[in-house]
């Protein structure tokens, strides 16, 4: 089991590797240099291949996930856990690589072949009750993949975690994921990455897609008005779908 990072245009940026030393990012050849100068571990995919978030997950499942591993973004700046006994979040650094053998000994217990984390660290999102969901979408940000043949949908590059929960959650009825733990990154200001491909029509289009795909029932637009100011574009969908579970 390793844990592999993508990364695009971040040499100057990335993070993940001051958690998780461990960590391997895959980047382009045309840029492998500058990671390299680094001191940072790294496995190169050919040029043609970024551009596309989606086709770079898909090149690491066939090359380097394989059976077993872990894809995390390159900007996390650490992990917390909601405790029992004071009701607030403790940092679990020191103990992530435990965390993770733990994460895929119960994706396997399970039968599912996806495990995750919570999508945010907000304590609204956290019931004590269920640490844990069979049936929710996980993040991008951190997926454990267990020899699983499906694939993202490269024609949704920027809601392809929505797509590929989805499709597991379609195929193989669930997925685990541990709602008590999360990560701590900046979605914002970290230049390269996603971030050079998203722009307000580009959003929306990709939504109308994923719906498009998976039908209204299952897809539905935020739209809900919280307080007296005008409701912004959601780019995060609400996600239904049909199985019964936690």
């Amino acid at each position: 089991m390793q844990v592999y990072s993508p990364s695009y245009k971040r040499s100057d940026g990335v993070k993940t590797h001051k958690i998780i030393p461990n960590v391997i990012y895959c980047v382009a050849e045309f840029e492998s240099e500058k990671y390299l100068k680094k001191g940072y571990n790294v496995v190169t995919m050919p040029d043609q291949v970024q551009g596309n978030i989606s086709r770079v997950r898909n090149w690491m499942l066939d090359n380097v996930i394989k059976e077993k591993g872990i894809i995390i973004d390159d900007d996390i700046e650490g992990f917390k856990r909601w405790t029992i006994e004071d009701g607030k979040p403790k940092i679990v650094n020191a103990d992530i690589l435990e965390f993770i053998e733990f994460g895929f000994w119960h994706c396997e217990e399970f039968g599912a072949k996806l495990w995750g984390l919570n999508i945010i660290g907000d304590k609204g999102s956290y019931r004590e009750y269920s640490p844990f969901s069979l049936t929710n979408p996980i993040s991008g940000s951190f997926m454990g993949f267990i020899n699983n043949p499906l694939r993202f949908d490269e024609r949704i590059p920027l809601k392809e975690d929505y797509d590929y929960s989805i499709q597991n959650l379609n195929i193989y009825r669930k997925l685990l994921r541990f709602n008590h733990t999360f990560m701590i990154k900046k979605d914002h200001g970290n230049l390269g990455g996603c971030a050079d491909m998203r722009t307000m029509a580009r959003e929306k289009e990709q939504l109308a897609l994923l719906q498009k795909k998976w039908g209204s029932k299952i897809i539905k637009i935020d739209t809900t008005q919280r307080g007296k100011k005008k409701k912004n574009f959601d780019f995060n969908p609400i996600i239904k779908t049909p199985i019964k579970g936690i």
